[in-house]
């Protein structure tokens, strides 16, 4: 029998049976968009996140406190912190001259009012160089005002978000707001950025760090964003930053200073890895698929025990009939595959437009191994039916109706 016979005769068997072929189908295009649907998220969460730090530079440092750890990696979540960091130890980095800016950070939720309305935001307390570091842009006013880091002036600059939540389409410059129980005076808004190093400054606000300490009641930092001159100068300003917060705490390692470069290479590996456990994970429905095109040709089968009786009265001999049934097979895994990726596009372009901020990208792999896993799937489950069916006695299933 001729490739295009049999392609034809496995043509007409499948449309034959529609209900029976378009329930193969449909387990198998949903394994299909499965796979390249949640690889597609995964790549995307990947790509955010390393854009999010690309963002803020490759001359970037971040001193946290805890057990010294120079490799790069995070600092350990557990664990005592023998000393806290604060805003004296952020300003005496300003020794080492191969560092531009310091930001110390002071982060903590407050609930902010504007009259009668209120919203649980975050409040982050720094100072002007904060804006430098982040690579920040300004939709209205100003940010924080240049002078004593220990003075506690009551300004602050709010996220494009929180604005709009609190203020509207009014104007907010030059109006109070009450941050628990102190009033600040908005001098300006910052425009909408995504979220890195923990703080999201969309829906968030900027006080004064003196501010911020008078606020929560605490001295010490969350945080110290250090910015090098250059990115030659970022091993010599590293090993600076370590011998000057040694000497103020006492001869004690008790700071971890990692490497924007590093915590990016790191978040690269932790989200590709998680992009193939999500694939994995998905993969799992092809084989359910897999499963439910064998049970279904099993059952198919006993169905057509007259049409097998007839081709084999004609010569076609076992080998043949096993090709027939692997070919149906592969066919239902191809055409479902081919459903799938038509799906799991559609699904991608509109997640893609419903969160426009979000890059949503199918990797190039995603959809190759998607097919390959559905044709596999296909005729390793289909080997069991194409042999019962070859193993039947042609006089026997001439017999059955």
């Amino acid at each position: 029998m001729r490739f295009i016979d049999s392609t034809s005769f496995c043509f007409h068997a499948l449309s034959a049976h529609r209900s029976r072929t378009s329930l193969m189908l449909l387990a198998m295009s949903i394994g299909v968009a499965s796979v390249v649907v949640l690889t597609s998220l995964g790549e995307g969460a990947r790509l955010y996140v390393v854009s999010q730090f690309a963002s803020l530079g490759s001359d970037m440092l971040i001193v946290v406190p805890g057990r010294a750890e120079t490799t790069g990696a995070m600092p350990p979540l557990l664990g005592e912190i023998p000393r806290d960091l604060t805003l004296d130890d952020s300003l005496a980095l300003y020794r080492e001259r191969s560092i531009e800016y310091v930001a110390p950070l002071l982060a903590g939720t407050a609930p902010v009012s504007n009259k009668q309305l209120e919203r649980e935001l975050t409040v982050i307390g720094s100072t002007p160089e904060y804006f430098k570091v982040r690579k920040l842009t300004m939709l209205q006013g100003k940010f924080l005002p240049p002078g004593d880091p220990k003075r506690a002036r009551q300004v602050c600059v709010l996220g494009e978000k929180a604005k709009n939540e609190l203020f509207g389409s009014g104007r907010a410059i030059g109006k109070w707001v009450r941050i628990n129980d102190r009033r600040f005076r908005v001098i300006g808004v910052l425009k909408s950025a995504g979220a890195a190093l923990g703080a999201g400054l969309n829906d968030a606000v900027v006080i004064p760090v003196a501010a911020a300490q008078a606020l929560f009641n605490s001295n010490s930092m969350f945080r110290v964003l250090v910015q090098a001159k250059n990115r030659q100068s970022i091993a010599r300003a590293q090993s600076a930053m370590i011998k000057i917060l040694r000497e103020r705490h006492d001869g004690e390692d008790d700071v971890t200073v990692i490497q924007q470069d590093a915590m990016l290479a790191t978040f690269d590996r932790i989200f590709s890895a998680l992009t193939f456990t999500v694939a994995g994970i998905a993969a799992i429905s092809l084989g359910v698929a897999g499963v439910l095109i064998m049970n279904v040709m099993l059952i198919a089968i006993s169905q057509r025990t007259h049409e097998i009786g007839l081709l084999k009265a004609i010569g076609a001999h076992r080998r043949q009939i096993i090709q027939l049934f692997l070919l149906e097979a592969a066919m239902l895994a191809i055409f479902g595959a081919i459903i799938g990726l038509l799906i799991a596009y559609l699904m991608s372009s509109i997640i893609a437009q419903m969160m426009p901020s979000f890059p949503v990208t199918i990797p190039t792999w995603s959809p190759i191994v998607a097919v390959v896993t559905a044709i596999a799937t296909g005729l390793v489950f289909g080997i069991m039916p194409a042999r019962n069916a070859a193993a039947l006695n042609p006089v026997i299933a001439l017999g059955k109706r």
